[in-house]
């Protein structure tokens, strides 16, 4: 959809009647500067994001920590261990199923960013294969029917690692006040029901 407009022009998605269409938007366009309110508002969401994403950096960085170093977190058995790796997963599919099913088509509304088969859905897509075998790995760990290998769940992390961190920082980046401020004005900000 946005591959035929020029560089400084954006797609924005209008769905008020149901229908997809594109609204020119200038990249160039010189913004005011915001005020400290001003800035807040606007990067609400950015900050509760973050937040959220934070404990999966958090997470990710203990796991991989563990699994580069062939060691387990200190105190942590190995049930414990494939139980937190399970949480998870688990976590980070939840976080975005409500993405998907109550932000995403909210920001689709104005933000081509957020909309179906475009870069930050195509990550987590990416994000949750790679996820899916980590997790089909660990229930057999937790199972008994395989033994855990730190080497093996390092190379499962590692398989979609990439593109969870540039997802974690995309969502991030893309919800930030320069951004939003491209496609909602300020009244429309404290409305938005997220």
């Amino acid at each position: 959809m946005t591959e035929n407009l020029p560089k400084n022009i954006s797609a924005q998605k209008v769905n008020s009647d149901g229908n997809a269409a594109v609204q020119e938007q200038t990249n160039n366009i010189s913004l005011p500067r915001l005020s400290p309110a001003e800035f807040k508002l606007y990067n609400r969401l950015a900050e509760k994001m973050d937040y959220f994403h934070n404990h999966f950096r958090r997470s990710w960085n203990h796991f991989y920590t563990a699994c580069a170093n062939n060691e387990r977190l200190t105190g942590v058995s190995i049930r414990q261990f494939i139980m937190m790796g399970l949480n998870f997963c688990s976590q980070l599919g939840a976080h975005h199923m409500i993405e998907e099913e109550h932000v995403f088509p909210i920001l689709a509304k104005k933000m081509p960013e957020f909309c179906k088969e475009v870069e930050l859905l195509l990550q987590h897509k990416q994000i949750h294969a790679g996820m899916d075998r980590l997790e089909d790995y660990l229930k057999r760990c937790l199972s008994g029917t395989t033994d855990l290998r730190l080497d093996e769940m390092k190379r499962l992390i590692d398989g979609f690692g990439v593109v969870l961190w540039a997802h974690l920082d995309d969502e991030v980046r893309a919800l930030g006040a320069e951004n939003m401020r491209k496609y909602w004005t300020l009244e429309e900000m404290t409305r938005l029901p997220i």
